[in-house]
């Protein structure tokens, strides 16, 4: 059986400019696991025990949070009839039902403002940040809960489409105001090994001292040939309103998917949660 790939071996081959052989580097453990991640979408059925659902959350909320303000929540979704109403959301994505944990990571500024109120202090950070804060502090907890259901083996992907369906999960979980969903999260035991997918060269995404995209369109178009030839797409996107195209590229794809407006109703379902977000 060969041996796996180490570090420097998966960084290169996702990035193609990754530095190689740097002093110190730790040979195993987690950068080996975020070097080989991949968001899963096939699942035995293997149950997981309450108490590992519950420890993974435990991990997630010990990340950073701005401020110690702890602007985040985690909602485990076990009710059947509640993830069967979430599953037919999905339709075209099975492999979400098939998945035996579904949790919802939310921004929740309702706490803080419930401490304000207790206290008799007036909330003097009613605008845009209060809303970003919470968003942000979610997104934290949902990476460190992604490294750590890798490191134990675990398969896991974010659902961003939950926010497709705003209205419908709002009254599923009662989500009162200033509390809001950013991603949902299927978690179970992998049913195929990963695959790693490549990225932008850190040419493109990676910057000293400003911003500078000089180099970043030679960078696209080289990360565009090269996931062509190494990780085609299987279909081209809406091929009767774009054409088709070989070779089918990232780039191509990314601006198909954007010249559909998403989620345009967002900004008023957050107003109506109570943020303020001028």
């Amino acid at each position: 059986m060969a041996d796996a790939p180490d570090i420097d071996e998966l960084l290169l081959l996702r990035f193609n400019d990754a530095p190689q052989n740097i002093p110190d580097a730790p040979e195993a453990g987690l950068w080996q696991s975020i070097a080989s991640h991949q968001s899963c979408r096939s699942y035995t059925d293997t149950p997981l025990s309450s108490g590992m659902v519950q420890q993974l959350c435990a991990l997630a909320l010990s990340s950073p949070t701005k401020s110690d303000l702890q602007q985040r929540d985690i909602i485990i979704v076990n009710d059947p009839d509640k993830r069967a109403t979430i599953n037919a959301l999905f339709p075209g994505s099975p492999w979400i039902a098939d998945a035996p944990v579904f949790l919802v990571f939310c921004g929740n500024n309702r706490r803080l403002r419930q401490i304000h109120e207790r206290h008799g202090h007036p909330f003097e950070n009613d605008h845009l940040d209060a809303f970003f804060n919470a968003a942000v502090d979610a997104g934290i907890a949902l990476s460190a809960f992604v490294l750590a259901a890798d490191a134990a083996g675990l398969g896991t992907c974010p659902i961003s489409t939950i926010r497709d369906h705003l209205e419908t999960v709002n009254e599923l979980l009662g989500l009162p105001d200033w509390v809001f969903p950013v991603a949902g999260m299927t978690l179970g035991w992998p049913g195929r090994p990963p695959r790693v997918n490549l990225r932008l060269p850190l040419a493109a995404t990676v910057h000293t001292d400003s911003y500078n995209e000089e180099a970043q369109w030679g960078a696209i178009k080289a990360y565009d040939a090269r996931r062509a030839e190494l990780r085609p797409y299987g279909s081209q996107r809406d091929p009767d309103r774009f054409g088709t195209r070989d070779p089918y590229t990232w780039s191509e794809d990314k601006a198909r998917q954007y010249n559909e407006p998403q989620r345009t109703d967002f900004g008023a379902y957050v107003r109506k949660k109570g943020f303020n977000l001028s």
